[in-house]
């Protein structure tokens, strides 16, 4: 009996700083909606169906990756909850889902939202509601308006940023090229064509605008009222299906122009090959992420981690697809925005640690970058690196831009 009480009391005394522990991180923990001890709920709107499918590859690499560090303990023993909702890349589903991710599942925060007029439909009302709108998967300059929308946040280089690089380029090497551009109409399209416009210093340089609807089956017409501009080059300022279909009609009509493509369709398994390896060998774009087939990473320690990922977590996702990149990274900045944030998971801390990142090095962003912002400059992505599809993979050019 005198045995059993010792035991007992040895395990009492075992527990005792554990359970100390817990109440006092109980005690000192400050939560709001979608946290407690043991959880951290967030949401996203994808596109799982719809005319830009392709980008949902974003929500599920992160919804891997946040599996991964839930595996490894979580943020601060605690588990993420990844909530994802279709919208389909349709504004009003987009508000839809929102609301119901806000109001009935009252998550802790929006993350990672593909599309700009997506996004867009949600912006006011996530601020009006001080709900953080986080790491957005779209470049519109818009989201870096810390005075009148304090919490929405983007995360990859701005289009501004994007189509200015491809105008010093343009200037640089074709000085007196006569420029053609496809571009999306919505906000995507017409940030690149503004700020090519800028970056050029004339809107006399563009010979041509062509702009599409996503509900419209081909691009066609567009591309032959390009050619027939006599633009010798022409921007892509498109989603993957349009720069695939773009890229295709381009070769396909014999036309030989500059392509540049937005980098949100740099993909080569989901745009340059269908489009065709000879079609797309030349193709210019820029990056700020690693690319996965390139060969020269097989020693990288970054993209050593990646692989080890994919293989455990998405193991039958395509490697070649940049999205599972971007996804995972930008699931990283917000562990680390999480973490960061300590035992005080209220909007307002998360918000205050969201926007003063300094010098994050993540494992898949190309050497010479970091992710780093200020309360006065929320983007956390600045530099481009420009590339040139070789036939077989994207050969970066030229000096790092950083804006």
């Amino acid at each position: 009996m005198a045995y059993l009480v010792r035991s007992h009391l040895r395990a009492a005394l075992v527990l005792l700083p554990l359970i100390a522990a817990g109440a006092a991180r109980a005690e000192s923990a400050k939560y709001d909606a979608g946290t407690d001890d043991k959880s951290i709920k967030i949401g996203t709107t994808a596109p799982l169906s719809g005319p830009v499918s392709a980008f949902a590859q974003i929500a599920k690499s992160a919804e891997a990756y946040f599996r991964k560090v839930n595996d490894d303990g979580g943020i601060n023993g605690r588990r993420i909850q990844m909530m994802i909702a279709d919208d389909a890349y349709s504004p009003p589903k987009t508000v839809e889902q929102t609301r119901r991710l806000v109001e009935s599942d009252e998550v802790l925060l929006i993350f990672g939202g593909v599309g700009t007029p997506t996004n867009s439909a949600v912006h006011k009302y996530l601020n009006d509601r001080k709900v953080p709108q986080l790491f957005l998967g779209s470049g519109a300059a818009k989201w870096d308006d810390p005075k009148n929308f304090p919490w929405t946040v983007g995360w990859q280089p701005t289009y501004r940023d994007e189509a200015i690089a491809y105008a010093k380029y343009i200037k640089a090497s074709h000085p007196n090229a006569k420029v053609g551009v496809l571009y999306q109409n919505d906000d995507l399209g017409k940030d690149y064509l503004k700020a090519l416009e800028e970056g050029l210093g004339s809107t006399e340089a563009i010979a041509a605008r062509a702009p599409y609807e996503t509900s419209a089956p081909t691009i066609d017409t567009q591309i032959l009222l390009l050619k027939s501009s006599g633009a010798d080059v022409v921007l892509v300022a498109a989603t993957p299906k349009f720069a695939a279909q773009a890229i295709r009609k381009i070769g396909e009509i014999g036309w030989k122009p500059t392509t540049i493509i937005s980098n949100v369709s740099a993909s080569i398994s989901g745009v340059l090959e269908p489009a065709g390896r000879d079609n797309s060998t030349g193709v210019i774009s820029s990056q700020y992420l690693k690319d996965s087939t390139d060969p020269t990473l097989k020693d990288d320690s970054g993209y050593k981690q990646w692989v080890a990922f994919m293989d455990k977590y998405l193991p039958d996702a395509n490697k070649s697809d940049w999205l599972n990149v971007y996804g995972y990274t930008i699931a990283q900045t917000l562990v680390a925005v999480l973490k960061a944030s300590g035992n005080d998971l209220t909007r307002a801390n998360v918000m205050k640690q969201a926007t003063s990142m300094r010098d994050l090095h993540l494992p898949m962003l190309i050497n010479g970058t970091a992710v780093s912002n200020s309360p006065e400059h929320y983007t956390p992505m600045t530099s481009l690196q420009l590339i040139r599809y070789d036939g077989t993979r994207w050969v970066p050019f030229g000096d790092l831009i950083k804006n």
